[in-house]
């Protein structure tokens, strides 16, 4: 019997996801089920296992294998560690072979499997490997093992490259792993072959279907094979043969639905006619270059905008530039060097794989890519001629494009496959850190059409048209830091022109003393209520601990220390004042929405007096297939599959609000009821069950229509997770064209598209210097809180302002404006009107509404303003109206 409490134990140690714990389970199942020995009947077991799984034919080897198709980016090699964890501790099994298609697979797996301290480490937190880890063999170090083989009680990971038992070496002699061994007695692969418990684990086993890769493992003699692949079929030319082994599939398309890798867009020209350039093909490849360089350059500014508002380390993204061949890459290459090609920007920054590169290049090439996630690697553009398939695993590749044609769905798939990994390990619900972008201007219908396939790993809603005008400007990222640090920044560039170097030091470290007073009272104590209590001696005493502590202060500037911590003293009352005009006290509370939200269908009786079926006449058909005579066979018998009720109630479970679970009983009621007008106007049972198995779905959908206007869905309730006092108004991460001025914000911009590219200024009552707008309603709103008397203060809250969390996917709630008055603080968002009653907004609206009755708790025990939640209709957004005008009905 499989041991779910070992499943468990192992999902929750290597966080297991939702497929990979599947595969696992279905191999728990399966190894109770088939004979583990040499000897194994295999078409006994193949039977066993085509009984519970109808994807699995044959074993299509000598002993029993089974295939887990599991998409680029999910996990293979982590399900291999939890496989071999599994049968280590419910069969006993000691022995593993470990078989890599290639090198760059090979180095991959040595480091996964047999690195402790490596961050892909497949092993981390199994107490079984933390004092006694498994042995790693490899194909460098199998011949100088020893006394290794005597050990009956460690586990031994065998990690071999299929090169080096696939092939004779130079002149006709065996591989040296089938070469016979001094101290085994034997060759270390017959070695392998008669161990009594060997499992072979197979890493994208869809190369070991060679007549010779088969051969070879065949003659390895395991009692188990494991095979992994994304791709579980066998092409050649044009066709292509699925496996028969595959017990268990989730596609690249499941990958991406459920969140695991990125998502795959395809990007062309608005308005593109590729046809022109059918004599033209390297202008074309050079316009889908450019426009790749573009849509990096763009991707590179949002990924920096994410570290930044995340606080997370930035991601450094490349470009992969498939070519049609080596001399088409060159071409590719020099033209990425010119001078021609955006200024000579990417000259230094590209590099070129392929297969014929050999020595030194070659090995600079792959150390190249295989440091290319570091942020400290240069490189930005890769070419590529049909070298980067699987193991080159990367998580920073965003832009590719195809200047050759694929010749099979697997090149496809692995050519995307490589750019599918995700940086942060999830999808963070930045659209653009979550997207790979294929430029595709000649094959966009193509993709297009591909797209609408039910399958496809590209939706239609993925498909993204390039507005040429707006990528054509190079885009740069602007951070609006709250005043008092725009003040400190004006205050380092005055230091900047001092001539005398003392003068220049002692001015620095009182800058820098300064800086530390704001960082200590933008983060306060517990103690801390209200911004006032930031006067207090205890926490200027805090302040002034913290810059005695700089460690430049004490090893470097001794004699101006006392000096330094004088002057701090001094200022500390003049920053905590200019700090505290220039925030607003915004409580640090998290708001989330409860894991359960209740739904489900009011009581009610069934109106039958609409729902009319009559039966069905019992003809079967017959048509003579040479003549095309027809004629009918009329039978009376039939077999109740089940009871009445049993077949509508199954049909109505088919729609997406109704749960068995809480709604059976009104479910069978409604049923009785439909059933007693049946046995009422039917002339006998078996025209009862006549109606109910020909119109069961058009039956279940009337009674379906009806629950419909009983149904309901309470409002979720939310949770407070923490609340603490104010946080600083953290910065904005903006991004603005780098040839476009900073407006100010009674500019008029035409058109109004416009507005949510451009950077204003001109704040007086502000948090900040410069904001962006979504909308001319949001930058009217903005006019209108600086006109107004009674605004002491607003601001346009950064990304992660707050913490208020909404619906069920718990996205973060941005409002659009928090305003202050002398008696309370508003958070107000600006709408359009239609979309005022929709769900989302009303969602948002529930948890902001939350936020402000959690927020007057708090304030209300420490003196604090009242807090209030403001829509505001777009139409309603005019100069005449002020604040007062959205308030009424407060």
């Amino acid at each position: 019997m499989m041991s779910s409490s070992t499943i468990n134990a192992i999902s929750n140690r290597l966080s297991l996801r939702t497929p990979q714990r599947e595969s696992l389970e279905i191999l728990a199942k399966l190894i109770e089920e088939l004979d583990l020995s040499k000897d194994a009947d295999l078409d006994t077991g193949m039977k066993t296992v085509a009984s519970l799984y109808p994807t699995f034919k044959e074993f299509e080897r000598s002993f029993p294998s089974l295939c887990f198709a599991l998409a680029t980016g999910v996990g293979k090699t982590r399900l291999m560690g939890a496989f071999i964890v599994y049968l280590m501790r419910e069969k006993g099994v000691k022995n593993f072979f470990v078989l890599a298609p290639n090198l760059t697979i090979y180095n991959k797996l040595m480091e996964d499997f047999g690195e402790p301290s490596h961050s892909k480490y497949v092993f981390k937190g199994i107490s079984e490997f933390v004092s006694n880890p498994p042995t790693i063999i490899t194909g460098e170090n199998y011949q100088y093992q020893g006394g290794l083989f005597d050990d009956k009680e460690g586990v031994h990971i065998n990690v071999f490259n299929i090169s080096k038992i696939n092939a004779d070496t130079r002149g006709g002699k065996k591989p040296k792993i089938k070469r016979l061994s001094e101290y085994l007695g034997e060759s270390y692969f017959g070695y392998l072959s008669n161990l009594d418990d060997l499992v072979i684990l197979m890493d994208e086993s869809h190369h070991y279907r060679a007549d010779r890769g088969m051969e070879v493992i065949n003659e390895l003699n395991p009692i188990l094979g494991l095979e992994l692949t994304a791709t579980p079929q066998v092409e050649n030319g044009a066709r292509t043969t699925k496996f028969k082994n595959v017990v268990y599939e989730y596609s690249l398309s499941k990958a991406i639905a459920d969140g695991y890798v990125k998502e795959p867009c395809v990007a062309t020209r608005k308005n593109f006619d590729a046809s022109q350039y059918k004599n033209d093909p390297s202008r074309l490849d050079q316009i889908k270059i450019e426009d790749g360089v573009r849509i990096h350059e763009d991707t590179k500014v949002a990924l920096d905008i994410y570290a930044r508002n995340s606080k997370t380390s930035r991601v450094k993204p490349f470009i992969l530039i498939v070519a049609r061949d080596t001399v088409h890459a060159s071409e590719i290459k020099s033209l990425i060097q010119s001078d021609s090609f955006f200024n000579g920007r990417y000259a230094d920054k590209v590099i070129e794989v392929h297969s014929n590169q050999r020595g030194d290049e070659k090995d600079e090439t792959i150390a190249e890519l295989v440091s290319l996630e570091d942020p400290a690697n240069t490189t930005e553009i890769v070419i590529h001629v049909n070298m980067l398939k699987e193991g080159w695993d990367v998580t920073n590749l965003y832009t590719i494009v195809p200047l050759r044609t694929a010749a099979s769905m697997t090149l496809i798939e692995q050519t995307i496959g490589r750019g599918l990994r995700l940086p942060y390990g999830k999808r963070t619900g930045d659209e653009k850190v979550d997207r790979l972008t294929i430029v595709s201007h000649d094959k966009f219908q193509e993709i297009i059409d591909e797209a609408n396939k039910p399958n496809s790993i590209i939706k239609q809603e993925n498909i993204i048209e390039i507005d040429e005008q707006d990528i054509v400007q190079e885009k740069e990222v602007v951070t609006a830091q709250n005043k008092v640090e725009e003040n400190f920044k004006v205050e380092a560039k005055a230091i900047e022109v001092l001539e005398s170097v003392e003068e220049k030091v002692t001015a620095t470290a009182i800058l820098d003393a300064k800086r530390t007073i704001l960082e200590v009272i933008q983060r306060p104590s517990s103690n801390v209520k209200r911004a006032q209590d930031l006067h207090s001696d205890a926490v200027k005493a805090i302040a002034i601990e913290k810059i005695k502590q700089n460690p430049i202060l004490k090893s470097q500037l001794p004699v101006f220390q006392d000096e330094i911590i004088k002057q701090a003293e001094e200022v500390y009352e003049s920053i905590v004042e200019e700090f505290i005009a220039n925030i607003i006290e915004i409580p640090r509370i998290t708001i989330a929405p409860s894991e359960e939200i209740k739904a489900g269908f009011n009581d009610f009786s069934l109106d039958v007096s609409s729902i009319n079926y009559q039966p069905v006449a019992e003809e079967i058909l017959v048509q003579k297939l040479r003549t095309s005579e027809q004629s009918t066979v009329t039978g009376h018998g039939r077999i109740s599959i089940d009871r009445p009720e049993n077949v509508i109630v199954s049909e109505l479970m088919n729609f997406p609000e109704v749960d068995y679970d809480t709604q059976s009983e009104l479910l069978f009621k409604l049923v009785s009821q439909l059933l007693e007008k049946f046995n009422t106007t039917l002339q006998d049972k078996n025209d009862v069950m006549n109606v109910i198995q020909y119109y069961s779905k058009d039956i279940a959908k009337a009674i379906y229509t009806q629950m419909q206007d009983h149904h309901y869905c309470e409002a979720p309730t939310f949770e407070q997770v923490s609340i603490k006092p104010f946080v600083a108004i953290e910065p904005h991460n903006i991004t603005k064209y780098k040839e476009d001025d900073v407006h100010d914000l009674r500019d008029t911009i035409e058109p109004t598209s416009d507005i949510p590219k451009k950077i204003f200024s001109g704040f007086s009552k502000a948090c900040h210097n410069l904001y962006k707008f979504d909308s001319k309603t949001e930058k009217d709103f903005g006019i209108i809180l600086e006109q107004d008397v009674t605004v002491q203060k607003w601001l346009r809250p950064a990304h992660n302002q707050f913490n208020i969390l909404w619906g069920r996917a718990r996205n973060q709630y941005e409002p659009d404006f928090i305003v202050e008055t002398e008696d309370a603080i508003y958070m107000v968002e600006t709408k359009a009107e239609r979309d005022i009653e929709t769900d989302e907004v009303q969602e948002k609206k529930s948890a902001a509404i939350k936020y402000c009755e959690y927020a007057n708790k708090y304030t209300k025990e420490s003196g604090g303003k009242v807090w209030k939640y403001v829509i505001i209709p777009h139409t309603k957004v005019k100069f005449n109206n002020d604040l007062s005008y959205f308030l009424r009905g407060l």
